[in-house]
């Protein structure tokens, strides 16, 4: 056992550990995997200084309560997060925590991460982070496929979380980062199989909503309200299939594939999300109301860029907490 470690007191809903995933692995039947939110994760570890892919604690909807049981570390929440921080040293006393900043706990102490706020997923990372037997070079967790850190397995109560190293009197930071974009429009470009339907169709799917419902998880997110019907056969010999691929099942309610999506699929694919837009979506709960927009790959890749050197432009915002 590691002398720096927590205890779970409250494992959450879906929680487990994540980095950016697994690379070149999918003709294996290994899906990339990874987090959800990846503009959320890199800035929780540059908050502590740690490597943009270090692996952190990502939940949905509530998230863990820890224990630190032994050493000292400081800590990182990212997203629209609700959490207590309690110090032992000041009898548990609870202060609500802001996200985007560091905190320093020290043994004893408990941060409890009670609920995401009009979001879905968020984020805990520790300085050094976390000590953890890694599968191919990544730290993430495929829960279905029971591969990569913490045994294939979300955290479960009562099971102990080692870190690797203290951290103790170092500056806290904090970071100004944007608020949520709340538009509902996302963005695709155009699908292998978009010839699969009609222009009658096509024209349905960009013009009319859909909404999220509630069989959405890290996997996949199927759409309701807005029925599609492919012109030929809804089955398609199986083939190689990307995250944000947006498959119309028979019947009729796409389904838009996440970060744990499968490797190979059998149903037409009438566009694919944008990375820009894929944490966007997937945020979204249960009823919202989404609609699509088509544009072309060379605009994609412009927002790809885009949002690479606005996350740098945030990261220059880090500074020193002042103290009250």
């Amino acid at each position: 056992m590691s002398n720096c470690y927590f205890s779970v007191e409250r494992a959450g809903i879906y929680t487990t550990f994540q980095d950016s995933g697994y690379d070149f692995l999918q003709h294996f039947g290994v899906t990339t995997g990874g987090v959800v939110d990846n503009n959320l994760f890199i800035t929780a570890n540059k908050l502590l200084g740690n490597d943009d892919n270090e692996p952190v604690i990502e939940f949905a909807y509530q998230g863990p309560r820890l224990r630190l049981e032994a050493g000292n570390v400081q800590i990182a929440v990212t997203g629209n997060v609700h959490f207590i921080i309690s110090k032992k040293s000041e009898n548990f006393r609870e202060t609500i925590g802001e996200c985007f900043q560091t905190y320093q706990l020290k043994k004893g102490d408990i941060i409890d991460i009670l609920a995401t706020k009009s979001s879905i997923y968020g984020y805990l990372s520790i300085s050094g982070g976390f000590k953890l037997n890694k599968y191919n070079n990544s730290g993430s967790t495929l829960v279905r496929s029971e591969i990569g850190s913490n045994d294939g397995r979300k955290i479960q109560e009562n099971q102990l979380i080692e870190f690797n190293k203290e951290s103790l009197n170092e500056k806290l930071k904090q970071v100004s980062f944007p608020s949520t974009d709340k538009s509902n429009v996302i963005r695709v470009i155009e699908g292998p199989q978009e010839n699969f339907f009609s222009s009658e169709t096509i024209n349905q799917f960009y013009n009319s909503p859909f909404t999220i419902s509630k069989s959405a998880d890290r996997m996949g997110i199927r759409l309701d309200g807005n029925q599609i019907t492919s012109k030929q056969s809804p089955n398609i010999p199986s083939e190689g299939i990307v995250k944000g691929s947006v498959q119309v099942p028979g019947d009729g309610n796409p389904i838009v594939l996440m970060v744990d999506h499968p490797t190979i699929g059998g149903y037409p694919k009438i566009a694919t999300v944008i990375l820009k837009d894929i944490a966007k979506l997937a945020q979204l709960s249960f009823g919202k109301e989404i609609r699509f927009e088509k544009i072309s790959i060379e605009t994609a890749e412009d927002l790809f860029y885009e949002n690479q050197n606005d996350l740098k432009e945030i990261f220059k915002t880090i500074s020193n907490v002042k103290k009250n």
